[in-house]
């Protein structure tokens, strides 16, 4: 209990600061612009899920970036072939294969040089590397080309990089406030954009390559025909013709000096208003006047936008286009052609969009079940150890602040899953004041002085804390490293809410602890509940009812796994992929209408889902055929559908998961689980033994398969959410076998002739009124989330409800009995394998 001066000042310091960063949060605009900057964190930047907004991951095509090059390589190789006099016909491609197929050796001693020129060094792609971005070969006379991977890596990450810039002037150009455009990984964009709520204009924005060039168009073609070689058929954007074009490009859009959006002057219709460089502007002048009477084809990303007649030669380098354009289309086409073509073309393969009600109504849901439940674990508190309680409480508000400020400081997002993640935390915050309260207790009442309880209450606790903690922090880890998106948000305020609550547990409210204690001038510490002395549970034998309790929990984890195959878990469109819409309404919505319109799309299984009184619904289309495009196609027929039926629709929130994304998150999630069980059964094999590691996991596994039933048996969605609580859980349950374990090593060196099964009775009975106030404090906190949190907590909150009250039971009644089985296992083995020895220590017996 000897503190220095030097710990208290950094404590103090550590609470300020902490603290301060907090304060941000609760300045208005107008304060925060004013005193913000005396603050050394900024607000709390809030997740899509509470403010509004869209959410896109989009992947750049590599098979279409291998293809350009591919095709630029062939066009450069029959370049040479005609300056060198071969036929430009001897190039072919064969996949990804250039192959040049050449008369001669003197052919070839005339080409290859030239061809090996066409490399593009990777220190021109990004890094000085020095290589080659192609591989050439040659076997007699012919001449192979093939790109290397170096190369393709080094193209890869400048799309990305270029694409990225792109992005930026395309958003910035639309005018969104505050967007995140960041890269993910080697070849995904991540796109938040607060407020916008249009999928389809988002679409157009960021999905079109907006690779722009002119074209003079063969009238002598029929474009319903077979097109001849150095002519292609396009469609029109705007309208069903066709357009047979030259090939050969008169005008790159690289040319494009601006592009402006404005109504034609004599038809007041939208058109875009474009200029060129220089360059650009001598070649369109060029171009008119050797073709004046002759039609010019304006093509974007492989489609006709207009194909007007060259009426007289265009000096001035400048030009319109129109073609049945709405405001709105012609404001997104001139912000992509001042932006620029992307390198390559972006697929969306994630989207969520949510809309600003549902945005504010989650704000206030989750201050609301928030409030509750802090307001439900500090009354627990004070009812548990009146006085003491409140001192835990102390722990606990400055707890909650620090979260708060520490989220700041790491420029975190803060999310609904989050606001849970902060909730939890405070709910087993407690858990080591409880543990704390039951030590000093314990020495109180085994006639040990005030500073004396409270210094071995402590000293005994801290192990204990240690344990229970780290073994939930691993699964958070684990849940930050393989989650995404909102469940990283949960993960990171679980983190941190763990490793704040070591600080405010051992050190502030020790510290608060030992002053009341000396300012008093106690001789004794009394903790009592406010209705008096906390009652004790009489002596049970839980070894004796060992083969009930396993017989029991066996029968109901195989009925989960039996669960687990039929009906089966109600898999979220996180793991399956595939298209929601939730639409609200103000009249009530005809949920067979809705159907049926639904049905007519062909779109495959649709599920309605009604709610909110009936003026919501949730509407659910399969995954569709075709690849990640398929799916954004789908939406717009949707959310047409839907406002078709419901006039007044309103899109409250959308949800797009393609193929790709929905595989990769169902095998990081099920990783994660994997490496969390792993991870925690080496941690507890370190700390304790190895049949202590062995008896937890195989309680483990009983406990998530009791709550897998309970996903399939509510037909819950089984989300990224869901995987979230599955990772929580066995935190919680294994949290709760260590205090079990920890009292038994502690009593394994005080009893050592105590036989086995009595030494278990005992340490359950000396821990299992700590189990039963922790558990009831968590879910305290849990239960306001479950009743009031909406649908993206519950599909957290009821499992994990449910999962408490399993895991507090496992560790009372089918721990024990499973290390008690193992034990005298490992001790008839010994025996065994040594039947002259004396046996096995007494412990064991």
């Amino acid at each position: 209990m000897r503190i220095s001066k030097w710990h208290l000042v950094v404590y103090a310091a550590i609470t300020l600061f902490g603290v301060l960063a907090a304060v941000p949060n609760i300045l208005t605009p107008a304060q925060q612009a004013t005193f913000g900057h005396y603050f050394p964190a900024r607000p709390v930047t809030l997740g899509l899920d509470l403010k509004g907004g869209s959410h896109l991951v989009l992947e750049v095509d590599s098979a279409a970036l291998r293809k350009a090059r591919m095709d630029a390589l062939l066009n450069d190789a029959r370049a040479i072939l005609r300056r060198a006099g071969e036929r430009a016909s001897a190039a072919r491609l064969s996949g990804t294969t250039l192959t040049i197929t050449l008369a001669d050796q003197a052919a070839l001693d005339k080409v290859l040089p030239e061809v090996r020129k066409l490399a593009t060094p990777t220190s021109a792609l990004g890094f000085a590397t020095g290589a080659s971005d192609i591989d050439v070969t040659t076997s007699g006379t012919v001449v192979s080309v093939a790109l290397t991977e170096a190369g393709i890596n080094e193209r890869m990450s400048a799309a990305v990089e270029q694409s990225l810039e792109i992005i930026r002037r395309r958003v910035d150009q639309v005018g969104v406030a505050e967007p995140l455009i960041q890269r993910v990984g080697g070849d995904r964009i991540l796109v938040q954009l607060p407020g916008l709520q249009d999928p389809t204009r988002l679409r157009q924005l960021l999905g079109s390559t907006a690779q722009m060039s002119f074209h003079m168009v063969d009238q002598t073609v029929d474009p319903n025909g077979v097109a001849p070689r150095g002519v292609m058929i396009l469609p029109g954007a705007n309208d069903p013709g066709k357009y047979a074009v030259e090939e050969r490009v008169a005008i790159s859009g690289d040319r494009l000096a601006d592009a402006k959006a404005g109504f034609d002057q004599r038809t007041n219709e939208p058109i875009v208003s474009f200029s060129f460089d220089s360059t650009g502007a001598r070649q369109f002048a060029e171009i008119t006047q050797a073709n004046v009477g002759k039609p010019f084809a304006i093509v974007l990303d492989g489609k006709v936008l207009t194909a007007p007649v060259i009426r007289e030669p265009i000096i001035g380098g400048q030009g319109q286009i129109s073609g049945n354009f709405s405001p709105q289309e012609a404001t997104v086409l001139s912000a992509l052609l001042r932006s620029g073509a992307l390198p390559a073309p972006l697929t969306i393969i994630e989207e969520r969009t949510v809309g600003p009600n549902l945005g504010s109504d989650s704000i206030r849901m989750g201050l609301y079940t928030g409030a509750a439940g802090f307001i439900a674990v500090v009354l627990l508190m004070v009812v548990l150890y009146s006085t003491w309680g409140l001192i835990a409480n102390v722990g606990l508000v400055l707890h909650t602040i620090l979260t708060i400020g520490v989220l700041g400081l790491l420029g975190s997002t803060l999310t609904l899953p989050g606001i849970a993640g902060i909730i939890l935390g405070i709910g087993m915050a407690v858990d080591a004041n409880i543990l704390i309260n039951a030590r000093i207790r314990e020495e109180t009442a085994a006639g040990a002085g005030a500073m004396k309880a409270l210094d071995v209450g402590f000293n005994k606790a801290y192990a204990t804390i240690v344990d229970g903690n780290m073994t939930t922090m691993v699964g958070m880890i684990l849940l930050f490293m393989f989650g995404s998106g909102p469940v990283r948000g949960f993960a990171i305020t679980m983190i941190i809410g763990i490793a704040i609550s070591m600080f405010t547990s051992i050190t502030v409210v020790r510290l608060l602890m030992r002053d009341a204690v000396i300012r008093r001038k106690m001789k004794k510490i009394e903790i009592h509940s406010i209705f008096g002395r906390v009652w004790s549970l009489p002596s049970f034998s839980f070894m004796r009812g060992r083969f009930i309790a396993i017989g029991t929990s066996a029968v109901i984890s195989t009925a989960s796994i039996i669960l687990f195959f039929t009906p089966g878990l109600n898999y979220g469109i996180d793991f399956v992929g595939g298209i929601q819409v939730e639409a609200t309404s103000q009249t009530p919505i005809d949920l067979a209408t809705v159907r049926k319109k639904m049905e007519d799309l062909n779109l495959g299984e649709v599920a309605l889902q009604e709610f909110g009184q009936g003026t919501s619904v949730l509407v659910r289309v399969q995954r569709q055929p075709g690849g990640e495009e398929a799916q954004t196609a789908a939406l717009a027929q949707i959310r047409e559908g839907v406002a078709e039926v419901i006039p007044d629709a309103n899109f409250e929130r959308t949800e797009v998961v393609g193929p790709t994304v929905s595989t990769e998150l169902a095998r990081s999630g099920f990783l994660a689980v994997g490496l969390g069980m792993l991870a925690i059964l080496i941690y507890i094999w370190w700390r304790f033994e190895w049949h202590f590691a062995v008896g937890a996991i195989a309680t483990l596994i009983l406990d998530i398969t009791k709550m897998i039933g309970f996903f399939s048996l509510m037909q819950i969605d089984f989300n990224l959410t869901a995987i979230a609580a599955v990772l929580t859980l066995i935190g919680y349950s294994v949290n709760d076998k260590v205090v079990v374990y920890d009292r038994m090593r502690e009593n394994l060196r005080k009893y050592k002739t105590m036989p086995f099964s009595d030494l278990i009775d005992l340490s359950i009975n000396q821990v299992i009124m700590r189990c039963i106030f922790t558990s009831v404090a968590i879910l305290a906190s849990l239960l306001p989330m479950a009743i009031w949190g909406g649908d993206t907590v519950k599909p957290f909150a009821w499992p994990m409800i449910f999962g408490v009250v399993v895991a507090t039971t496992s560790s009372i009644y089918i721990g024990g009995p499973i290390l008690l089985f193992l034990s005298r296992w490992w001790k008839d083995r010994e025996t065994a394998r040594a039947p002259g020895a004396a046996g096995t220590p007494a412990t064991e017996s």
